[in-house]
């Protein structure tokens, strides 16, 4: 049998029960996950991604992502917030301005302030209307933003966003709004079929003003594209995924362990988990990955690792759901839970590459099959 990478000796490994005790067994109305990033302040997670001149920990790609696996395997609802504020912090870390990450680091270090990002309309959210979710008019030293920022986890919650604007030539920048201004309004957010907890809604911006020497990103065509910040379908999106797969995975080794003919069904899951995040390490130092045909034919990196993490989870979820049986498809069951939130990777952050290789896989028919 293949032992769980997260074992008991993990430095995290309380963390991952403590995160699991806050939400419960049995979670009743989808909440802000309040006790979760109370947790993440306690443990020092809200440090990672700070540098160790202010006090943080400055942590490795390869650290970052396995923590966020951590998370993930914990509740997904408080890793998935922690995801947005973490993609919020590169974006300003790799931003040219000189002085904006290292005045916002400093403000990060003394208080835990709840960053987020709005910039699913500049890649993959409304791009079939034909017009800028959120407009960008220039304005002497300023540029003026209006519109709906389609989707911003936390939306009510956090002191800042990361938002995405469009000029009217077609050119993209990003700005750091601070959402204490009258000026943006957050909707309320909507029931989802999971993770409603995290508060994820639209954003409006009336006329909001920033300076223009003031932006994390000046205006540039595809500026999801430029510096060292995360894009869409990034290796965090997949370490979610594989952390819920191995949240999954220990509900059903804790099944083997009552019934034996359980554990010829998880110890492939648990092989395919365990070279996943083999992989999602090894991508993250800029190493060379594993070869693997389980999502057909070769696809860029970031991209085929996402679409085996989706097919994982997805895979698993159906699997502890049909070993469960009908106690399983009460809404009060944890593997009902954790099913629906699998259901969360077929829709955030899916580039049309991790779609399509996703939908090539979901389209076998298992005649075709030898």
């Amino acid at each position: 049998m293949i032992v769980p990478v997260v074992a008991s000796r993990s430095p995290r490994a309380p963390l991952v029960t403590a995160l699991r005790e806050a939400v419960g067994p049995h979670p009743g109305e989808p909440r802000w996950p309040e006790a979760g990033w109370s947790l993440l302040h306690s443990h020092g997670v809200l440090r990672w991604a700070l540098p160790g001149s202010v006090g943080g920990v400055d942590a490795s790609p390869e650290m970052l992502l396995s923590g966020c696996v951590d998370l993930a395997r914990g509740c997904l609802t408080t890793a998935f917030v922690y995801s947005q504020h973490l993609a919020a912090c590169q974006r300003l870390r790799a931003s040219p301005h000189p002085t904006l990450w290292p005045d916002w680091a400093r403000r990060l270090a003394i208080e835990p302030l709840l960053l987020t990002v709005g910039v699913s309309h500049l890649t993959t959210s409304r791009q079939h209307l034909g017009r800028p979710a959120v407009l960008a008019e220039p304005e002497e030293a300023h540029f003026r933003l209006t519109g709906e920022i389609p989707w911003v986890t936390a939306a009510a919650q956090a002191q800042a966003i990361v938002a995405g604007a469009t000029l009217a030539d077609g050119r993209q920048l990003l700005a750091l709004i601070e959402t204490r201004q009258p000026q943006v309004r957050p909707a309320p957010a909507p029931a989802m079929v999971a993770l409603s907890g995290s508060l994820t809604a639209a954003v409006a911006l009336n006329g909001v003003v920033v300076a223009a020497d003031g932006l994390i990103q000046q205006p540039v065509l595809g500026v999801m594209k430029t510096g060292s910040g995360p894009t869409a379908g990034s290796l965090t999106t997949s370490a979610l995924a594989l952390g819920h797969t191995w949240h999954l995975l220990d509900q059903l080794v804790n099944e083997a362990r009552l019934r034996p003919d359980v554990q010829p069904v998880c110890d492939p899951l648990l092989a395919q988990a365990t070279r996943l995040q083999t992989d999602l390490l090894a991508a993250a130092r800029g190493a060379p990955q594993a070869a693997d045909d389980t999502c057909g034919k070769p696809a860029p990196g970031t991209e085929r690792l996402r679409a085996r993490a989706n097919s994982l989870v997805l895979r698993t979820a159906q699997i502890a759901l049909a070993i469960s049986k009908g106690s399983s498809f009460l809404e009060t069951h944890p593997i009902s839970r954790l099913t629906r939130e699998a259901l969360f990777f077929l829709v955030w952050s899916c580039p049309q590459p991790v779609l399509a290789l996703n939908l090539e896989q979901l389209l076998r028919d298992p005649a075709d099959s030898p």
